[in-house]
């Protein structure tokens, strides 16, 4: 009976073992705890700020700061709040952290920290997970912090979290400036292979912004690493991103998703891991699919019923996307390579549910950073290698200039 409980014991406490420490954790051990030195301290998190053994930020920085000589006074939440609970898009109030703490939201009445908001403060601390592709909000929150932060003359320090596709995969279009969005505000390509801590240095820069920024690296991640290999606890960053795998499929079909001319899963118990319609053949475009040879990627015939969203309660055909190598594979071509096919294959059903989606052609351009995939798309009667193309067409400019901005602890 000992050794069962004893056992259980050793089990429990490796639940969340983890070989990497994200930045959070760092943050208050020598010599990073000088930077909350006798500072009052607002944080910019959601549900995802958590230690790697699953404990709030906001509580574990309560029970340092009396010791460390510093004060967690207010709080910034994110699109979808503080706890994660809000639709996308969806308005988020200003609220207390425990009647005690207030919650300024950053996607309620302005999507920037006021001046009001920041009476008081010292210090701006960031600590929440991204996903690792550039139309995702969080960023272009940290970029209006970053900015507003300039203004007041106030330091900002990023406690860095994985890519949790990795840090190797660069893919896509460069966001073009006349798209810039808060869907994609930075001039990098949709898969980027960086770090929150990273991007911020590179917009910090390259932006000739000025901000003082400071990056506590995690320790013992590597650039080779997806989330699962991290060892960390996922929590999901937002309603449609449940698990670890999820940012490794969201670059795969999420801008073909804003069309709103497939399911991708949403409505589905696998958002952005399936692609499919009533007039899909999923047989035939399995075949077509796998017969690009797509590097680390492979697709099989699969049959669903959305629950809700797109074709809700009506039986699809299409398929389900397995990733068999996430250094190997190029989501966003991947994805072009997808709604070109669709197109090819489906000329008239693609071209009846294109026109019912116009409206949604600003959004598809904002995500991508360019018109050139719409007019591509729209004006070729077989774009599927076109676009590919396309998506690889920016990444050796880039991969150039971010080499600067990589952190050399995670080589």
């Amino acid at each position: 009976m000992k050794h069962l409980l004893l056992l259980f014991l050793c089990c429990s406490s490796c639940l969340f073992s983890s070989p990497v420490t994200p930045g959070i954790e760092r943050l208050v051990t020598k010599p990073h705890h000088d930077l909350l030195k006798n500072k009052r301290v607002a944080l910019f998190t959601n549900q995802t700020g958590v230690t790697s053994k699953l404990e709030s930020n906001i509580s574990f920085l309560l029970k340092h700061q009396k010791k460390l000589h510093f004060d967690l006074v207010a709080l910034f939440a994110p699109e979808h709040g503080l706890y994660g609970a809000h639709h996308a898009s969806e308005h988020v109030s200003d609220e207390k952290w425990e009647d005690k703490i207030p919650i300024y939201s950053l996607h309620g009445k302005t999507r920037r920290p006021t001046e009001k908001m920041l009476e008081g403060i010292d210090l701006i601390l960031v600590d929440i997970q991204d996903i690792g592709s550039r139309s995702y909000t969080y960023i272009s929150s940290i970029c209006y912090i970053l900015e507003e932060a300039k203004k007041k003359n106030l330091p900002v320090v990023i406690t860095d979290r994985p890519n949790p596709i990795n840090g190797v995969v660069v893919d896509g279009p460069l966001l073009d400036c006349s798209f810039r969005s808060f869907l994609g505000y930075l001039e990098v390509p949709y898969c980027h292979g960086m770090t929150v801590g990273e991007l911020a240095l590179f917009y910090n820069k390259t932006s000739e912004l000025g901000c003082n920024l400071k990056v506590v690296p995690m320790k013992g991640w590597k650039r080779t690493m997806n989330f699962a290999e991290t060892g960390l606890p996922w929590v999901p960053t937002s309603p449609n991103i449940p698990e670890a795998t999820t940012p490794l499929y969201y670059p795969v079909t999420g801008i073909l998703g804003e069309l709103m001319i497939t399911s991708i899963g949403i409505g589905y118990p696998l958002p952005f891991k399936v692609v499919g319609a009533p007039w899909l053949d999923a047989e035939a475009f399995s075949r077509k699919m796998n017969e690009q040879h797509l590097p680390g990627v492979q697709f099989k015939p699969f049959y669903f019923k959305p629950f809700y969203g797109k074709y809700s309660g009506k039986e699809c055909e299409g398929v389900l996307v397995y990733i068999d190598d996430p250094l190997k594979y190029h989501p966003v071509a991947t994805q072009y390579a997808l709604i070109g096919m669709l197109k090819s294959l489906y000329p008239n059903e693609f071209a009846a549910a294109l026109k019912k989606s116009h409206h949604r052609k600003e959004t598809f351009n904002k995500v991508n950073g360019t018109d050139l995939i719409y007019n591509t798309l729209v004006n070729n009667p077989y774009p599927a290698w076109t676009l590919r193309e396309m998506a690889r067409r920016d990444t050796q400019q880039f991969e150039a200039v971010r080499k600067s901005f990589l952190l050399p602890e995670y080589n």
